[in-house]
């Protein structure tokens, strides 16, 4: 759950031909690209793919920081400082550090999770110096100017407005409390109506002051750009970071035991409905099997088994789809829904009876294959631009899953059995759901509390 923050560059229409062709490092040229491991001379890391297909470099980086590193009573400050970073910095107000991006068609985008602050640079070759110094202003000397603060703070509010009225973000924010409680990972990540008015400029300074430090930098790049300019231009971007990061402590904790119903009444025509459990960890000897197992489950959207029984069969939703959630503290499986307010008891129903059958059964063998081949080949496919090989990449460290993790993924998802798959499928999904309900009332008081029998 990553809230998004993106510009749309004016300058960009300057290149109406050149620029879509700019993003691509294709599948196999990524897949034949070698991906070194450099350390700069002030000692910043990062996986370094260079390609000179295109006269391109793309970079991406994170922080442990985002919304578990909020104030508790300031929920969504990691979120506005993201939104403030490039709002202006040292001698440049936002305008003008706005037209500083736009002359190049430099893309510079923040994003945060409850983990992660995240950031992006996209830049021709030859505008790398500016590109990098700008981003080194932004995170060394951002301005947090009253007026760029209270122009992010009236979007970010109007998009509160929004949520709290809107029946899919309501039971996703309730589906988070309801699964964490009291812990900071509860908390919305782009903050709440009540939060947003009491966050000032001084506690983005103090959230970044914080969080943006050397010791908890991941980096990855990718394009045109050989490994001594790079590294000079990492140091100059980075190097002038604290060294370490003050954080605060997040207790480890497991999503609250299923199963467990919440409803929320709104007077809306269609009911939201998410949907999900505790997780397996990232690092867990269960983790693929239970990602293969996930797929078949719900994540192969056209092809599972819910988008055959809720869709297919019955009609009763446009579509359902289901992921693996993992955080540095938690995991999750967690899924989602829509469906007609009078269809609604039923969809959850049938959802949870899908989930339960494959708790019990596991996949069958067929199930698995077709789905080890599916992850398998979409892997590359997925991976078709230099941006996502550079976020890639930045996952892969941030996972500690080792720089030839890419190599090594298709023997991990062979190496899962049957006894594997369903093994995991019962850790996932033995134990009922927890499930929250947003819509009318004649829905709300008939869902199911428990899981029923598998057929």
């Amino acid at each position: 759950m990553i809230i998004t923050r993106r510009r749309l560059l004016q300058a960009t229409a300057a290149l109406p031909l050149a620029a879509p062709a700019l993003s691509l490092l294709s599948a196999p040229a990524f897949a034949a690209a070698k991906i070194q491991r450099l350390v700069t001379p002030g000692g910043i890391e990062a996986w370094f793919v260079q390609d000179a297909t295109v006269p391109l470099v793309a970079m991406e980086y994170a922080f442990i920081g985002g919304s578990a590193q909020d104030p508790a009573t300031k929920a969504g400050t990691a979120s506005f400082t993201g939104n403030m970073l490039d709002e202006g910095a040292a001698d440049l107000d936002s305008n003008a550090f706005h037209e500083r991006l736009e002359r190049r068609a430099i893309e510079m985008n923040f994003s945060t999770s409850r983990d992660y602050l995240r950031g992006s640079l996209r830049m021709l070759k030859g505008d790398s110096n500016e590109a990098f110094g700008l981003l080194r202003l932004s995170l060394t000397a951002a301005r947090f100017d009253a007026e760029a603060l209270e122009r992010i703070r009236a979007q970010m509010l109007s998009s509160a407005r929004r949520e709290s009225t809107n029946p899919g973000s309501i039971a996703g924010r309730r589906f988070w409390e309801q699964a964490y409680g009291t812990h900071p990972y509860a908390r919305p990540t782009n903050g709440t109506l009540e939060s947003l008015p009491t966050i000032e400029a001084a506690d983005l300074r103090a959230y970044a002051k914080r969080v943006l430090a050397k010791d908890t930098l991941k980096v990855a790049v990718v394009g045109d750009i050989d490994a001594t300019a790079l590294g000079k231009l990492l140091d100059s971007t980075f190097g002038a970071l604290p060294a370490k990061a003050d954080l605060v402590a997040v207790a480890d904790v497991q999503a609250t035991k299923p199963p467990r119903h919440t409803s929320v009444i709104l007077d809306v025509p269609q009911t939201a409905i998410n949907f999900g459990g505790p997780g397996i960890a990232r690092h867990d000897p269960d983790f693929m099997a239970a990602y293969i197992g996930n797929y078949i489950l719900g994540g192969g959207t056209l092809s599972s088994r819910l988008y055959t029984e809720v869709r297919e069969k019955r009609g009763l939703a446009y579509s359902v789809s289901t992921s693996l959630v993992w955080m540095r503290n938690s995991s999750l499986f967690a899924g989602a829904t829509a469906t007609r307010g009078d269809k609604a008891a039923e969809t959850l129903e049938v959802i949870t009876g899908e989930v339960a059958r494959m708790g019990n059964d596991g996949p069958t063998q067929k199930e698995l294959d077709e789905a080890k081949s599916y992850l398998k080949g979409s892997q590359m496919l997925a991976l078709d631009t230099s941006s996502k090989i550079a976020g890639a990449l930045v996952q892969y460290q941030i996972d500690n899953l080792g720089i030839d993790y890419i190599e090594r993924r298709n023997a991990i998802v062979d190496a899962v059995t049957l006894d594997d798959a369903r093994r995991a499928a019962r850790r996932l999904w033995g134990q009922g759901l927890l499930s929250v309900s947003v819509g009318r009332a004649s829905q709300a008081d008939a869902a199911p509390a428990t899981a029923p029998k598998a057929n």
